[in-house]
């Protein structure tokens, strides 16, 4: 089917390789991408696909200046684009701004409450019980009371997640398992006043990572699934806690109806990466995230006639038919350098064998950085590596160490 790839897309924010990937799809049908993110040493600025880039950190600028910016890249591209967001705060901002951009970029028209309430965890989780969704039980540690009640109350172990950056600055991730009341009082401390409302916690689910599912998709206008995608997470960087660094394609009807349920009853439209985990308690697979952009995984999900969520917006958009969204059934994906420490971390914790690690490596259909026809982003992922890898053998005292390293060894859920 020949396509139109007349209008150009914007990626609003390229994360390491969320950005990488989708510039690459876009662009080896033909389609002009452009590029935005605060690193100027981003992958996907390397991509041979990317047509041009523009540095400017979208988190520490008013919203004034990022519109001025917005505007000034579809000038400077030239005509009206297609504007992809690739994290939270960049969905966020379109959604908020969306008449503003309306006359300068195509994107799908989103409710921003809807948006808003789907970043947030806590208000995520309520709107999908309100659906009667199944999720897991979650706390709010926004005041001093709450915190006090949760000391005992809780049952435990729970999940703290991080809402924003403080706890990954403080903790090396945005997601710690506490097993102890001991611990869940140490991390308030640790953290202080002003950073604890930037966290929730949530009701640890028991289970290894064959029990985590996630769903994409992409739901045109009328909010009608157009194209959904489901699979399994082999392997989390940070092990037991992170994205995805090993994922298999994998049909899950279950998983697929539940996320098209709540998507349909709420009106949503756009791409959409959730995360499930399937609880052997009560039988249920519980919804964990709702993430209203593109995730990092996008390019695991991929039908036999190359379709992704990426690809399926920007016809639905262009006014040009989705067809050929079945999913490939096996499909295996990964990222090279994140699934190499995951894996580190996953052997000497016992938890994988050198030879099954080996086997699972077999029959990757696809890589995040390593591509035979777009090579530079490989390099500089490789340099960058071996420059954190320094950085990490540099001698350092780290008094949150001994508090984390209790906790590494065990599993938690997305």
């Amino acid at each position: 089917m020949e396509i139109d790839t007349s209008t150009p897309v914007v990626v609003l924010a390229c994360p390491h390789h969320a950005g990488l990937g989708v510039t690459r799809s876009l662009g080896r049908l033909g389609i002009p991408v452009f590029n935005v993110d605060s690193n100027r040493w981003a992958p996907a600025f390397v991509s041979r696909y990317s047509r041009g880039k523009f540095v400017w950190n979208l988190n520490n600028v008013p919203v004034g200046k990022s519109m001025a910016n917005l505007v000034e890249v579809a000038r400077k591209v030239g005509r009206r684009c297609l504007l992809i967001p690739g994290t939270d705060k960049a969905a966020a901002l379109v959604a908020d701004q969306a008449a503003a951009l309306e006359p300068w970029y195509l994107f799908p028209s989103q409710n921003r409450t809807l948006v808003h309430s789907l970043c947030s965890k806590k208000r995520m989780s309520e709107l999908a019980r309100q659906h009667d969704i199944a999720t897991p039980v979650t706390l709010s540690f926004e005041t001093r009371t709450d915190r006090l009640e949760s000391l005992n109350k809780v049952d435990l172990p729970i999940i703290v997640k991080g809402i924003d950056d403080p706890l990954r600055k403080r903790c090396g991730g945005t997601k710690l398992i506490i097993r102890t009341r001991q611990q869940l009082l140490g991390l308030f401390d640790m953290i202080g006043e002003t950073t604890a409302p930037e966290l929730i916690g949530q009701e640890y689910i028991p289970g290894s990572e064959d029990t985590v599912w996630m769903f994409n998709g992409y739901f045109n206008e009328h909010s009608e699934c157009v194209a959904g995608f489901t699979g399994r997470k082999l392997r989390q960087c940070p092990a037991y806690t992170g994205v995805t660094s090993l994922g298999l394609c994998q049909a899950n009807e279950a998983v697929a109806r539940t996320a098209i349920k709540l998507l349909k009853a709420i009106g949503y439209r756009g791409i959409v990466d959730m995360d499930f985990r399937y609880d052997a308690r009560d039988g249920q697979y519980k919804l964990l995230d709702v993430n209203p952009r593109l995730g990092s995984t996008f390019r695991l999900f991929v039908s036999a006639t190359g379709l992704d969520v990426a690809r399926a917006c920007y016809l639905d958009l262009t006014n040009q038919p989705v067809t050929g969204a079945a999913p490939v059934n096996g499909r295996r994906w990964i990222v090279e350098d994140f699934d190499l420490m995951a894996s580190l971390r996953y052997l000497l914790d016992g938890k994988l064998r050198t030879r099954e690690w080996m086997k699972s490596l077999r029959g990757i259909h696809e890589s995040a950085f390593l591509a035979l026809d777009d090579l530079l982003p490989m390099l500089l992922m490789l340099r960058a590596d071996a420059a954190e890898l320094l950085h990490r053998l540099r001698p350092r005292w780290d008094p949150v160490q001994p508090f984390l390293d209790k906790e590494r060894a065990t599993g938690c859920q997305s």
